[in-house]
């Protein structure tokens, strides 16, 4: 990344950490945010502390139009408002995962619309922030339907400690990257309510199914739900403490209100605003999703753990 320009869109945790990686690799960074960045008493965002920026991590609150690339993490219900904004012709790569509540669009579909032909990534894989900030080794999926914009994209922005490999399904990264968020509550739930390591195993495993069914039926490949952006994430999101999704998982298996929950954050967690979305998309393709379908309804307050446990336990018996 010696000698490139490289913009990174929303100064959250994630966007700073990909901001550090880039600046690592000899790239010249502008990380922008809508409120000026203040730097705490060590010279870090206060949304990734312990990690000072670097002279070439350049804070903005002016969208970098004049770039080699633009990596957007941008929480997914705010995206299509930031996309918006964005001039010049730089390669977008998506760094957020959901699907958009209000249109059912996952992010790749919402870049389409209003930044129609421009050249687009999504990168999507099992990435805590603080880790990636460290320099810790991690991988991830970088998906196009380009296959040679996803190989250019992925070599430029690989390091030694952040090993990207090219996808060219981009739909399938895209459901494996929204899905993980309401699958990792399920998970969270599940710790939190004592229902076992067990449940927690066969959560996981199921959910795999529900996901690359929901890929198929969209055009994507149910295997690519194998691969880091699928199962690689799942096994993260549902297992590791720093993940939002299945800390408010674990709060509400506890027994704690989500507005309660919700209250005490200041960082966007994903999957309450994916599960209702995911469920639409799921129905309007005629998909059973019965994990996604629970948490939806736990989310709502429909539900009680123990309630969502009997109603997938009692399910119909299947061949797996």
């Amino acid at each position: 990344m010696t000698g490139l320009s490289i913009g990174v869109i929303g100064a959250g945790a994630w966007g700073t950490a990909l901001a550090l990686h880039a600046a690592r690799g000899g790239a010249h960074v502008r990380l922008w945010s809508r409120d000026p960045l203040r730097p705490d008493a060590d010279g870090a965002n206060p949304r990734l502390p312990g990690f000072a920026l670097p002279p070439s991590v350049v804070p903005t609150t002016t969208l970098p139009d004049r770039t080699d690339l633009l990596l957007v993490t941008t929480p997914v219900q705010h995206l299509r408002a930031t996309l918006g904004g964005i001039a010049g012709s730089a390669p977008l790569v998506l760094c957020c995962k959901g699907v958009e509540r209000a249109t059912g669009a996952l992010p790749m579909q919402v870049a389409a619309e209003v930044l129609p032909g421009r050249p687009c990534a999504v990168l999507s894989g099992p990435n805590f922030a603080h880790e990636v900030a460290a320099g810790l080794p991690a991988a991830a999926s970088l998906a196009a339907t380009d296959g040679g914009l996803a190989e250019a994209i992925a070599g430029r922005v690989s390091g030694p400690a952040l090993r990207l490999y090219p996808s060219t399904d981009p739909l399938g990264v895209q459901i494996g990257g929204a899905a993980k968020n309401v699958i990792a509550i399920a998970a969270g739930v599940t710790i939190g309510a004592r229902l076992g390591e067990n449940a927690r195993a066969a959560l996981i495993t199921r959910a795999i199914v529900e996901m690359g069914r929901l890929a198929d039926a969209m055009g994507g490949r149910p295997d690519t739900l194998a691969g880091l952006s699928g199962l690689g994430d799942l096994i993260l999101t549902c297992t590791g403490p720093s993940s939002r999704n299945f800390s408010l998982g674990l709060a509400l298996g506890e027994g704690v209100p989500l507005a309660d929950i919700l209250a005490r954050r200041s960082s966007v967690t994903e999957g309450v605003e994916t599960a209702p979305a995911l469920l639409a998309l799921a129905r309007r393709h005629q998909i059973e999703v019965p994990i996604i379908a629970m948490v939806t309804r736990l989310l709502a307050g429909e539900l009680t753990p123990q309630q969502a446990r009997d109603a997938l336990m009692s399910r119909p018996t299947r061949g797996e």
